[in-house]
C-alpha cells in the first residue's frame, strides 16, 4: 500500500505566479476496469497545460512508491516512437499491473499485479508526449506540428509545471528515463533541467541522473551498426560481410549510387533480413495486429496496422504466438468507455486511442544527441544506459560505438553481471570527474528491453538506483 504523502512548507503561491495558467486536472484512480479489487498503490493521472496559452494538453499517469516515497527517488518516464504511448511502459515494461493472457476471450483484459514493477521503490510520472500521442492533445490543429526542440521543451514545462502542481516531491531525487526514440530529446531536457538549475530558475529541480534503454541517439552511427551486428549473429554470411566492408569502405548508410558493388551487397543484406523481426531477431514476425514502426538496413519503413479481427481469430488456433498479439490487449482495453472514465480522459479530446501513433506530424530535426550527452559528462550527473542484446532495430553495437566517442575513462572493465545467480548480461563503468556512466547489455532482451526480461530489467534499475554494483 501507498504510504501517507508529507505535508509540505513549500510556498506554493509563489511557485504558480511563475505558472499564471497551469490548466490542468488530476484524478486519484483507486479502481481500474479488469482488476480486481481496489489498487493496492497509488494512481493518478491527469493533464497539464503547455506552451504559451497551455493548448497542448500533456495526460499523465503517476504512481507513487510502494515503498517510503517521502525519501524515494521519483523519475519522469518517456516513450519512443515518436508517437507511442506511454501507456506502453505502464502496461507492457515498468508499471505496477500487466495484462492477464491466460484464457483471454476478447472482452475487456484483466489486469494482475506487476512482481517487477519499478515503483517498489521509485516514484514515475509516465507522460504522453509529444502531443498527439496517448491521451494528450490540442485545442489547435498547428500545435500537433512539432519537431525534437519543440517536443523537449514541451516535456520539460510539463515536468516543472508537474513539480509545482506536486511541490511535496521537490525534494526528491529526481531522475528522467525513457527508451527508444526518447533517445533523442531525453538527454535534451536533461540538458534544460541542468542548465535551467544553474541560472537560478525556480523551482530548482533536483536531478541527479538520467536512464536510456534501447535508446535511439545518433541515425548514423545507429543505423551504420546493423550490419555488423547483423554478421555477429550469423544473419548473414562472412563471405557477404567482408565483401560489403570492402566495397562500401565501412559505411553502409551513406551509399553512393554510383558504387555499384555496394549498392549490390546493401540489397543483398536487407534481403537476408527482410523477413527477420529486428526487435528481437530470435522472435517471430506478425502481421495480424501493430507494431512499433521499424527500418531496413536501407532505411525503408515497414509499418503493421493494428488488426483486431485478425488478432481474435488468430488467438481461437494459432499456430504460433507473437508478441504483437500482446500489444492488441491494450488498445481493447484503453478504447473502453469504462476505462477512460476511469482514467479521467476527457470526452471528446481523442477517438481512438492507438498505441503508436503513426500519423504524428513530427519531424525529426535531432540527428544525433551524442553533444547533449558530452556536455551532461562534464557535470555531476550519473547516467545508466542499457541494451537488449538481440535488438536490430537500436544495435547494442552502435550504442557502445557512440558512448566510445565521449571519451569518458573506463572505471570498471567488461564483466557478467548476475541474477539468481545467472548472468544477466554484461556491463562496464566509465567516469569523467564526478559524472558516471554504467553501460549494461540485457541477455536475450530485445526492444525494449524490460518488455522480454523483466526480472533482470529490476534488478538492474533498482541497484543502479542504489549507487549499488549491477
Amino acid at each position: 500500500m501507498a504510504t501517507t504523502r508529507r505535508s509540505t512548507s513549500c510556498p506554493c503561491f509563489l511557485l504558480l505566479l511563475m505558472f499564471p495558467f497551469i490548466v490542468s486536472s488530476q484524478k486519484v484512480v483507486k479502481t481500474l476496469p479488469g482488476y480486481d479489487g481496489e489498487l493496492p498503490f497509488y494512481l493518478e493521472t491527469g493533464y497539464i497545460g503547455v506552451g504559451d496559452l497551455e493548448e497542448s494538453q500533456l495526460f499523465y499517469y503517476f504512481v507513487e512508491s510502494q515503498r517510503t516515497p517521502v525519501q524515494d527517488p521519483i523519475m519522469l518516464w518517456l516513450t519512443g516512437g515518436p508517437g507511442c504511448s506511454v501507456l506502453s511502459a505502464f502496461l507492457y515494461e515498468s508499471g505496477p499491473v500487466e495484462f492477464t493472457y491466460v484464457g483471454y476471450n476478447g472482452s475487456i483484459p484483466s489486469l494482475h499485479l506487476n512482481p517487477f514493477t519499478w515503483t517498489q521503490g521509485l516514484s514515475i510520472i509516465y507522460v504522453d508526449a509529444p502531443v498527439g500521442t496517448g491521451f494528450s492533445y490540442s485545442t489547435t490543429a498547428e500545435n500537433y506540428a512539432t519537431d525534437d526542440y519543440k517536443s523537449s521543451e514541451e516535456t520539460y514545462e510539463f515536468l516543472r509545471k508537474w513539480l509545482v502542481k506536486h511541490p511535496q516531491y521537490l525534494n526528491n531525487i529526481l531522475y528522467i528515463g525513457g527508451d527508444s526514440y526518447s533517445g533523442i530529446p531525453l538527454p535534451m531536457i536533461v540538458q534544460k533541467v541542468h542548465d535551467g538549475n544553474n541560472n537560478g530558475l525556480r523551482p530548482f529541480l533536483n536531478i541527479q541522473g538520467y536512464v536510456l534503454g534501447n535508446p535511439k541517439t545518433d541515425n548514423y552511427v545507429d543505423d551504420n551498426s546493423r550490419v555488423p551486428f547483423s554478421f555477429r549473429t550469423s544473419l548473414i554470411s562472412k563471405e557477404l560481410y567482408e565483401e560489403t566492408v570492402e566495397a562500401c569502405g565501412g559505411d553502409f548508410v551513406n551509399v553512393n549510387t554510383s558504387n555499384e558493388a555496394c549498392t549490390v551487397d546493401i540489397d543483398a543484406i536487407d534481403q537476408m533480413i527482410q523477413q527477420i523481426n529486428i526487435m528481437h531477431i530470435l522472435e517471430p514476425t506478425c502481421k495480424t495486429a501493430s507494431s512499433r514502426p521499424v527500418e531496413s538496413i536501407k532505411g525503408t519503413r515497414r509499418i503493421l496496422e493494428d488488426n483486431y479481427e485478425g488478432f481474435l481469430a488468430a488467438i481461437e488456433s494459432p499456430v504460433l504466438w507473437c508478441r504483437e498479439y500482446n500489444y492488441v490487449l491494450s488498445a481493447v482495453w484503453v478504447n473502453d468507455h469504462s476505462v477512460r472514465a476511469a482514467l479521467g480522459v476527457r470526452e471528446g479530446t481523442k477517438g481512438s486511442w492507438t498505441r503508436c501513433n503513426s500519423s504524428l506530424a513530427y519531424t525529426k530535426t535531432v540527428s544525433s544527441s551524442v553533444p547533449y550527452h558530452w556536455n551532461l559528462s562534464s557535470t555531476g550527473l550519473k547516467a545508466l544506459i542499457y541494451s537488449g542484446d538481440h535488438d536490430l532495430s537500436v544495435t547494442h553495437i552502435g550504442t557502445q560505438n557512440w558512448i566510445a566517442s565521449l571519451n569518458l575513462t573506463l572505471y570498471d572493465t567488461w564483466r557478467p553481471w548476475f541474477v539468481d545467480g545467472q548472468i544477466a548480461g554484461y556491463t562496464q563503468e566509465f567516469i569523467n570527474g564526478s559524472f558516471t556512466l554504467d553501460y549494461a547489455t540485457v541477455k536475450g532482451a530485445g526492444h525494449v528491453a524490460p518488455e522480454y526480461k523483466a526480472k533482470e530489467c529490476y534488478e538492474m534499475i533498482n541497484r543502479w538506483l542504489a549507487y549499488y554494483p549491477l
